[in-house]
């Protein structure tokens, strides 16, 4: 079993830490909220620490699941960031959205401190954090890549290395590209259904069988029929996710015209008092531009 630092305890990186713990394995959790990280210890044992540097002290492996990349820079560099507790041949994992800008830099400055890092951002929303059946999209070099699997597969479905390091980054902004469309196209549908008087439910039954079918319109169909929006990942972080694409975009040369049409919406979403939403929610743009009759 190895020694492990978590630092970020959302709702994605709490339930991540949990499965660490119950592995088996050495957890010291660090959040900059302190009462998260008091609570999670007193669930699952292990320890908390003040500062990510004092997570990081004599850890193997510290893996990081925080906001943006800010939160990112600020968890990882100065005096108290994690790097700076951290040894030669350790590694660190990334499992926030960011970035390639950033995930640039930081693979850089902890290259030159001889610490591995692997970028690795998650698919599968809280309800794929809770059950340990996270999507990992993985960039690095090979070594540190093979080091860290074992650990990540602790709350993984399938973990896979896509390239050196931003590979990870690049393949998660691939995932959040056709979320997008899927649930722009899955909203239009709901709401077209309602419209012309059909039972959205017994629709779906049948069409969800057939090329229709996704994981979106599986698990969030319900709940979108009846206006509840607080399932998993908010709308104000889809747009977060959205606006690194977008940039990505414009450096490769890569048209993105659903995307950035879409991503409005989700402004439009906010505007609404909906950021806190679930990104299922632009069903309730549809309805509310229609008058929701």
């Amino acid at each position: 079993m190895a020694k492990i630092a978590f630092l970020g305890l959302g709702v994605m990186g709490a339930p991540m830490a949990g499965h660490l713990a119950a592995a088996g394995h050495e957890v010291c959790v660090y959040n900059r909220t302190t009462a998260k990280a008091d609570a999670w210890v007193a669930r699952h044992g292990g320890k908390a620490a003040a500062t990510p540097r004092a997570a990081a002290e004599g850890a193997e492996f510290v893996m990081a699941c925080v906001g943006n990349d800010d939160d990112l820079r600020a968890v990882c560099t100065g005096e108290e960031g994690a790097f700076a507790g951290m040894g030669e041949g350790t590694v660190f994992v990334d499992h926030t959205t960011v970035s390639a800008e950033v995930t640039r830099q930081l693979s850089g400055a902890a290259r030159a401190l001889g610490i591995g890092y692997v970028d690795a951002p998650v698919s599968g929303g809280q309800a794929g954090a809770e059950n340990g059946a996270l999507s990992i999209m993985c960039g690095g070099d090979t070594d540190t890549y093979a080091r860290a699997e074992p650990v990540m597969g602790v709350y993984a479905k399938i973990c896979r290395r896509l390239g050196e390091s931003g590979a990870g980054q690049l393949a998660k902004m691939m995932n959040q590209i056709a979320i997008a469309g899927v649930v722009q196209g899955l909203s239009e549908a709901l709401r077209f259904g309602e419209k012309a008087g059909l039972d959205g439910r017994a629709v779906v039954e049948v069409i969800s069988q057939g090329a229709a079918g996704s994981w979106q319109m599986a698990n969030r169909y319900e709940t979108m029929l009846e206006g509840q929006f607080d399932f998993g990942f908010a709308v104000d972080w889809m747009r977060k996710d959205l606006g690194i694409c977008l940039d990505a975009a414009d450096e490769i040369g890569a048209p993105l015209p659903l995307t950035a049409l879409v991503d409005q919406f989700y402004k439009d979403v906010q505007a609404m008092g909906g950021g806190r939403w679930d990104t299922s929610s632009l069903i309730a743009r549809l309805r509310a531009l229609d008058g929701g009759s």
